[in-house]
């Protein structure tokens, strides 16, 4: 495989370090402080020393690549010194910097776009790498090597946790401290460090986020391929006076910085000794697959504290099943309980332990241990430990423990730490650990899905829904009346309740009259953002001589608390009247950085104060609308509650997954209020809707195209196509997914040598599964990957003919760092050669790339791969020797 671009800046093979000998020792504090540490850390590569205070004369004919610069001096030296290490051909620099103004920064970085550097920061604190014993920071001591690598946006915090995890045996693969505005960002950070051998998890701490799209890809991309544990500051206030929709004013930037974690496949803890104790956790070899957790203990009172904690946290107390029962129980004390807890009792020995933790991970209700210990003057701790420590080799189920406890413990702690069992002092923290493995579980679900932005039912009227916002923008006006609102939802076929608009009282009873009593009347205004608190709605209007007198009071009434209103009139629909009924609300909002996100939770006119937020970022599918409603809290009164039945849960998926549509079609859209929708048993119907339109948050986008104002891109189903195949049948061409992941590694294992050879450079028998992953799960915005596949009819063990797929060939493209040009990549299956399907999915893959805007395309062709030479000659590609490979040529074609 390629090297990563990144890698001759945070893999270099030789440094270059800029100084000011003649400096005086106060001025230039960076740069001291880094000297003394980088020397510390003894660096073992080529070290170059570039003093700036000296002139340089430089012979461009004799200047080979070089590889870092680090440059750690004042702010009016440094625009001087990056053109410096530009013109001596640096690839990479760092410049260790704080408190840089935005003129100087843009400057900086249009300096190292022209000499080609790639370069990390202005105002970064450095960065480390342990493995290589280069400290190229002034955040303090070089950390131990480890596992773990971490990203932050703050040089405070960044020592602070460096300081605690040098006291916490916890080591790194790699550390940085970036500024939010930095050169090298942290999604290029992400890309790197998901593909680098020495991490196996990486934490983050976060400020800020500027472009969510490419922050999404990076982080989808590296959560699918290592653990991902994010920590934000900052959380915005409750209220929010800006607001025009109930939706606006619940959804908040905290709330929907969660969404975009939970939906990236990361997980967010709230502090950073949480931070790395959950990294610990889910650097483990073990997979979570659940929510219930077991709990072991030799003592009733710290057992019941830690399923007091798995109540609170969401999670569910496994009980082992009868059959674990029975067979653990003669192997216990007669004083043990096994009814919720696995309490043990305090005599409990070693073997015991052993027994039950056995027994948990055997039971198929069990998803996770939790192993509890409370010093016993007649037993030996450490003894437990040994054993538990010894057994670890032998569990598949992630457990952890909690030694309560000081003095007497520290020896057993550092005895589980070691057998990679991760180790708390308190039940609290231990299941709170537990949660973050669970939840890492549950969101690696939720990356795997990639819907489309239409679902497969019927098709909305998108011309007559685009034709309602031109008119209303057209009319200089930004919010929808209810009319025009209810004709935007119809448009993507969401049931509403019928409501006709009279301009009269006398049209108000004539209508009334045709559709019955009683009715809902309610003002018509585009200038009333909450008809209720203006009296302008009236519910329950029994009679004509009701309809004659609220609709004057309530004209009267809008008039005078709203002098300046333009009222259209009154709109008259049938009272919605369901005692079994239940009231909900579902919105959108579309909120920096993530774009438009979609809220569910409890409806009706106390939406604010019961605050129930459940929310998720577009596309939706299916799985992602029944995950919404499940997170809410309003969520376990539509089932079976109080006597009445439970409500039809496919119609409120049928209104989530038409409002994901509106999200992905409609990018004028900035807030929508469905509210109040009753659902019972027979269905959902919208009563009430409100929807606030804008062009403003688009006209700063320059690259404005299909989709790109949602932070996930949509599975791209546009470029699904069939074609003939020469000897009879036909193919599918699609977009790749994640499900492919099983067929990817079926069509690597038909491959001959040689093919694989050719295409991965490999003969590895079996494409192992994390490879797989990467190559199914990808961003469809940066990276395309086109497969083809056949379809068969087989046999099943009952005799039924079952239709299955097999993938017979695959080509993709990742984007190169100039974002003009992209690399390919192509493989057709042994048995399917000479069939035109190479160059179809070749000529596919350039016609994607045509549509992103890129200019060029190249790729790595082995010189001994005649036929794929050929074809590539055949598509007008030019073949090239590779200056630095005999063993390769690259193929370029301009698009």
């Amino acid at each position: 495989m390629e090297k990563h671009y990144l890698n001759s800046l945070l893999d270099p093979s030789s440094i270059s370090i800029f100084v000011n000998q003649k400096a005086s020792k106060s001025d230039y504090s960076y740069q001291n402080t880094f000297l003394k540490l980088f020397e510390e850390g003894q660096y073992t590569r080529e070290v170059e020393w570039i003093d700036t205070s000296l002139s340089f004369e430089i012979n461009k004919n004799e200047l080979k690549k070089k590889g870092l610069a680090i440059i750690a001096l004042p702010h009016h030296e440094l625009v001087a010194a990056l053109e410096l290490a530009g013109r001596l051909k640096h690839q990479s620099a760092v410049l260790i910097s704080t408190g840089i103004d935005k003129s100087t920064s843009d400057e900086l970085k249009d300096l190292a776009k022209h000499y080609g550097i790639q370069l990390l920061g202005p105002n970064t604190m450095g960065f480390q790498r342990p493995y290589l014993h280069l400290n190229a920071s002034v955040m303090g001591d070089l950390a131990s090597p480890g596992p773990l690598a971490l990203i932050a946006q703050s040089g405070a915090l960044t020592s602070a946790m460096l300081d605690w995890a040098k006291t916490n045996g916890v080591g790194f693969s790699f550390v940085a401290s970036v500024g939010q505005n930095a050169s090298v960002d942290i999604a290029e950070l992400l890309d790197f460090l998901g593909n680098d051998a020495k991490t196996q998890s990486i934490v983050l701490y976060l400020e800020g986020i500027t472009s969510s799209r490419k922050f999404m890809s990076a982080l989808r991309a590296a959560a699918n391929i290592k653990p991902v544990i994010v920590l934000k500051s900052g959380h915005k206030p409750a209220g929010n006076e800006a607001a025009k929709t109930h939706c606006g004013s619940i959804v908040g930037t905290d709330a929907v910085f969660d969404a975009a974690i939970r939906r990236a496949g990361a997980v967010r803890v709230k502090s950073f000794v949480d931070l790395f104790s959950a990294a610990k956790c889910l650097a483990s070899s073990y997979r979570p697959v659940g929510n219930r957790l077991a709990i072991i203990t030799n003592g009733g009172g710290p057992g019941v504290l830690a399923a007091d904690r798995v109540s609170e946290n969401n999670l569910l107390l496994a009980k082992l099943s009868d059959e674990s029962i029975e067979r653990l129980r003669p192997t216990l004390s007669a004083l043990a309980s096994l009814e919720n807890l696995v309490d043990l009792s305090e005599e409990a020995t070693p073997e015991q332990y052993c027994a039950a933790i056995e027994a948990a991970n055997s039971d198929k209700g069990v998803d996770g241990i939790l192993v509890i210990y409370s010093p016993k003057p007649t037993v030996d701790s450490l003894e437990i430990a040994n054993a538990i420590a010894e057994l670890k080799k032998q569990i598949n189920k992630p457990i952890l423990s909690c030694w309560i406890g000081d003095s007497s413990v520290v020896e057993s702690r550092l005895k589980l730490s070691n057998a990679n069992i991760p180790t708390f002092r308190t039940p609290e923290a231990a299941v709170g650990a537990f949660e973050n493995i669970s939840s890492f579980y549950t969101n690696q679900k939720l990356l795997q899905q990639t819907p489309p932005p239409l679902s497969k039912t019927s098709s909305p009227d998108l011309d007559g829904a685009k034709l309602i916002i031109e008119k209303v923008l057209a009319s200089r006006r930004t919010v929808l009346t209810e009319m025009e609102s209810k004709a935007l939802l119809s448009a993507f076929h969401i049931p509403i309740t019928q409501t006709i608009l009279a301009k009269s009282a006398n049209e108000a009873i004539m209508i009334a009259n045709q559709i019955g009593y009683p009715v809902v009347l309610k003002i018509d205004s585009p200038d009333v953002s909450h008809k209720s608190d203006v009296n302008g709605v009236a519910l329950d209007v029994m009679n004509a001589v009701s309809v004659r007198d609220v609709y004057a009071h309530m004209t009267q009434t809008v008039t005078h608390l709203v002098p300046d209103a333009i009222i259209n009139g009154i709109t008259v629909q049938k009272m919605v009247r369901n005692k079994r009924g239940r009231e909900i609300y579902i919105g959108l909002v579309n909120e920096e950085p993530f774009g438009p996100v979609i809220a569910f939770g409890a409806g009706g006119t106390m939406i604010e104060l019961l605050n129930d937020q459940s929310m998720e970022l577009p596309p939706l599918n299916q799985y992602l609308a029944q995950q919404l409603i499940s997170r809410s809290r309003i969520a376990q009164t539509l089932k079976e509650w109080r006597g009445a039945p439970a409500v039809n849960e496919e119609a409120i998926e049928h209104i989530l997954l038409r409002v994901s549509e509106m999200a992905c079609e409609l990018p004028q859209l900035v807030e929508m209020d469905i509210n109040p929708i009753i659902v019972d048993e027979f269905g959902a119907v919208a009563v009430d809707a409100r929807i606030v339109i804008s062009n403003s948050h688009l006209l700063n986008n320059s690259q404005m195209g299909l989709y790109n104002h949602l932070a996930i891109l949509p599975y791209p189903h546009q470029y699904e196509q069939s074609y003939p195949l020469k000897d009879g049948g036909e193919y599918q061409i699609r977009p790749i997914h994640p499900d492919d992941a099983d067929m990817l590694k079926a069509f690597y294992k038909t491959m001959s040598p040689e093919s694989r050879y050719f295409r991965f450079i490999s003969n590895a028998p079996e494409l192992p599964h994390s490879m797989a992953a990467k190559f199914t799960l990808i961003d469809y915005d940066r990276e395309m990957a086109l497969v083809a596949l056949v379809r068969n009819s087989e046999l099943a063990s009952d005799g039924a003919r079952v239709e299955t797929e097999k993938i017979i060939g695959v080509s993709r493209y990742s984007t190169n760092p100039d974002k003009a040009s992209c690399e390919f990549s192509l493989a057709v299956g042994d048995d399917f050669g000479g069939q035109g399907i190479g160059s179809r999915l070749m000529i596919n893959i350039m016609e994607v790339a045509r549509d992103k805007g890129l200019s060029e395309i190249d790729g790595l062709v082995l010189s001994k791969n005649p036929g794929m030479l050929k074809l590539m000659r055949n598509l007008g590609f030019s073949v090239e020797n590779l200056v630095d490979d005999s063993d390769f040529k690259i193929v370029r074609k301009k698009l």
